[in-house]
């Protein structure tokens, strides 16, 4: 009898002991997103949908891209904030599926090209030094086809995927506590994977529909 209550009170310790636990990993985890929320309003990405996998779909989904970022049209000059980013943007959806289109038919693609402003769910993604947390961001998508291939992805805002971002990362829109987190990769990585982990959880409970969005 004495072996069965030590055995019962050994496991409701280790049922506790997993409670504590999994508090203070959420608990963790809802903190860590909440700090991460500015940088996720203050980040415009630039997302490229392949028409598929296959090597060639692949291929033109490169062209497409390097089509578009020479259109220059992001630049650090234009622009200075990420609303005034999203407003250059949406009036350059049609001049940006031309460019695309254009791209497609002297690689002799007959696809169709969609380009948009959307709000779209993001698994954690790293571009060179910089990670960007999980969640939903504000992008423009190009999807080329089907849309069915991997993805190619940038940010738009702050410029770091544009010829005007070589020589300098712009990353001074972020506050030193913001940057710490989005440039200290390897000190962060866990974290990242818990706050990714809780907002997929969240993204799958209670997720938004990816919509189009209209800057004021």
């Amino acid at each position: 009898m004495k072996q069965k209550e030590k055995r019962e009170r050994l496991i409701a310790l280790a049922a506790l002991s997993i409670g504590l636990v999994l508090t203070l990993l959420i608990s963790s985890a809802v903190s860590f997103a909440e700090t991460c929320a500015p940088i996720r309003s203050e980040v415009l990405r630039l997302h490229i949908l392949a028409n598929s996998d296959s090597d060639q779909d692949q291929k033109l989904k490169l062209a497409v891209r390097d089509r578009i970022l020479k259109l220059d049209l992001f630049s650090s000059e234009s622009t200075s904030s990420k609303e005034e980013t999203e407003q250059e943007a949406a009036a350059a959806l049609s001049e940006i599926e031309a460019a695309a289109r254009e791209e497609l038919r002297i690689q002799g693609c007959s696809d169709d090209v969609k380009a948009e402003l959307v709000r779209m769910y993001f698994t954690t993604r790293v571009y060179e030094n910089v990670t960007l947390p999980a969640g939903y961001y504000d992008a423009v998508r190009i999807t080329i086809g089907k849309g069915a291939g991997h993805n190619w992805w940038c940010v738009l805002y702050p410029p770091l995927c544009i010829p005007a971002a070589e020589a300098e990362q712009p990353l001074d829109v972020f506050t030193p506590e913001e940057e710490e987190i989005i440039t200290g990769q390897e000190e962060y990585e866990i974290r990242f994977f818990v706050v990714e982990l809780y907002e997929s959880i969240c993204n799958f409970l209670f997720g938004e529909e990816e919509n189009a969005i209209a800057p004021e």
